[in-house]
């Protein structure tokens, strides 16, 4: 990985194609730790009935890499390092992008009937996550 600063740039948030098992009665994707993710999952959550042009996410983490699927449906996730913006529409149930910590990250532009499936490194803990832009770069700095 691309490091500044010994973190992580929005160029180590990666598309991770899964494997897609096909079959006549519907297609299957499995994920197992450390095989298709790069971390164990702790902690596993989904957003979903969003209203139209709302966002979700707006937060950076200091140690929880999240894994984040379109389940269903397509949205966008838009990433910064505190240089660079990216932004990246999901939108198969078998393409996953992986956001290491230290990356502001946002999910926005939901279509309708959405499934944001998240695979998370750690468990919730309140203070793991940078909520304020401004402490997300002054973390950057630091």
């Amino acid at each position: 990985m691309t490091y500044s600063n010994n973190k992580p740039t929005v160029y180590d948030c990666n598309i991770i194609e899964l494997p897609k098992h096909h079959h006549e009665q519907g297609n299957l994707t499995v994920i197992q730790n450390q095989i298709h993710l790069p971390f164990d999952i702790k902690r596993v959550f989904y957003l979903y009935d969003i209203p139209g042009g709302e966002s979700r996410g707006a937060h950076a983490h200091r140690e929880c890499h999240q894994f984040l699927i379109a389940a269903s449906g397509a949205f966008e996730v838009f990433m910064d390092d505190g240089s660079v913006r990216r932004t990246v529409q999901l939108n198969r149930p078998f393409y996953g992008l992986h956001i290491p910590p230290g990356i502001w990250a946002a999910e926005q532009n939901f279509s309708s009937g959405s499934v944001c499936l998240v695979f998370a490194s750690e468990i919730y803990d309140e203070k793991d996550y940078i909520r304020s832009y401004n402490d997300f770069i002054e973390y950057r700095k630091n």
